[in-house]
């Protein structure tokens, strides 16, 4: 079956580099490295540290995780991967060039074994659920250890993968350990298959999200440049069908406070010009990328730039996050709550159940559904501030409390790799 996996695949190539072309026409970077695609990273090592996380979201919750890594072993190379364009600048924005980066080869045996020898890894670290079965047989063929850290998988997910169980067989046997976020997240991989004794339950990595030592300095530089005494709500990560929501909810804003601002982050970069166009056509706006004060009778704030959510988080007094309004299945809300913020977020958060169970629970964060209801809780929150203090310090409350996956992830690491 992997065989026949493989054939489909080559054939499929030319269509996935048409793909990638597509993609390109608003994000150039899929334009580029495509010969890294293939296994020819320009790096080659005596041996490595291989990490993979496939976009922006996985990368950021891997920075502590590199971090520590790269403390523990200074003198050996740490090379991550990624599939995306976002998530190798990502890698680059945080790192520079004291970790090299590449994009995964694709799930072909002859790219993953270039690519392997160039690299020479002593351990294949992989974030959240990337489960590619080449990779996985490649790697066991190699004798690299391979670690699926952070790892969650939803009842969907679930029912997906249990209609391959010859798929599962293979990359069990490969797998050496696997970091559960939560004892739910186990239970499930051990249903589709995986030995019990090569499963740790951890705990999710994005509680032990950082802060940068210089973001509060930045954020009431940014604060001044909107406006001190106004009020500033953001809609972040948002996805098509999603703006629309939020500048009807902005809109019944105005009404009461009028100068209020709404900044406005779309998830992907290559739908900054959409969203630009889309928001102009009834709001004054501006744009991060202007890189300027932000007049008093602008209504939106286009925050049209990478690598800065933190910031804007920083510079707001009320934070909803996005991809909850539609199936993306919502983005990480513990991102403002390590900032005391209050949030809000809407029905659709599959992608963090446990995350978003426990800050409703604290009163940390509160659902909503529509345009209406988003205006009305930030129209509530904007009126008391001792309201949206207290939200965000339950926010805060609930991070501080389940910290720790870090150190349990960095110590199984160590005794793969020792």
């Amino acid at each position: 079956m992997r065989v026949l996996y493989t054939v489909l695949f080559y054939l499929l190539l030319p269509f996935v580099f048409i793909r990638l072309l597509w993609r390109s026409r608003n994000l150039p970077g899929y334009r580029k490295n495509w010969v890294e695609r293939l296994g020819y990273t320009p790096h080659v090592l005596e041996q490595s540290i291989w990490i993979h996380a496939v976009s922006v979201g996985e990368t950021i919750a891997a920075i502590p995780l590199i971090k520590a890594i790269q403390n523990a072993y200074p003198t050996t190379s740490i090379i991550v991967t990624n599939m995306t364009p976002t998530g190798a600048a990502r890698v680059k924005a945080a790192f520079g060039d004291k970790i090299l980066q590449s994009f995964v080869p694709y799930d072909i045996p002859a790219f993953l074994n270039r690519f392997i020898k160039r690299i020479k890894p002593k351990i294949l670290i992989i974030m959240e659920t990337e489960l590619w079965p080449n990779l996985f047989a490649t790697c066991l063929e190699h004798q690299i250890p391979i670690i699926v850290t952070n790892a969650r998988l939803s009842e969907k997910s679930a029912c997906g993968y249990a209609r391959i169980p010859f798929i599962n067989r293979d990359i069990f046997k490969a797998m050496h350990r696997l970091a559960a976020q939560t004892n739910a997240d186990a239970e499930r991989f051990e249903h589709l298959g995986l030995p019990r004794e090569k499963i740790v339950v951890t705990g999710n990595l994005k509680f032990d999200l950082e802060i940068a030592d210089d973001l509060f300095l930045k954020s009431e530089k940014l604060r001044d440049d909107l406006g001190r005494d106004r009020l500033i709500w953001i809609a972040a990560s948002t996805h098509q069908g999603e703006e629309e929501i939020m500048l009807q909810a902005h809109r019944l804003i105005l009404e009461k406070y009028p100068t209020a601002l709404l900044m406005l982050v779309p998830r992907h970069p290559n739908r900054f010009a959409e969203v630009k166009s889309l928001v102009s056509q009834k709001f004054s706006v501006a744009c991060r990328s202007d890189n300027s004060p932000v007049n008093a009778d602008v209504q939106v704030f286009l925050g049209d730039s990478m690598g800065e959510m933190m910031l804007f988080y920083a510079a707001t007094d009320v934070a909803l996050v996005g991809g909850s309004f539609v199936g993306v299945g919502g983005h990480n809300m513990l991102e403002p709550a390590v900032l005391h913020k209050p949030i809000l977020t809407g029905p659709i958060v599959f992608n963090f159940t446990e995350v978003s169970q426990l800050l409703l629970q604290a009163n940390g964060m509160l659902m909503v559904k529509n345009a209406e209801e988003i205006a009305h809780e930030i129209m509530k929150l904007f009126a008391d501030e001792s309201l949206r203090s207290r939200l965000g310090e339950n926010a805060y409350n609930v991070v501080a409390a389940n910290r720790g996956a870090l150190d349990r992830q960095v110590t199984l690491v160590k005794q793969v790799l020792n």
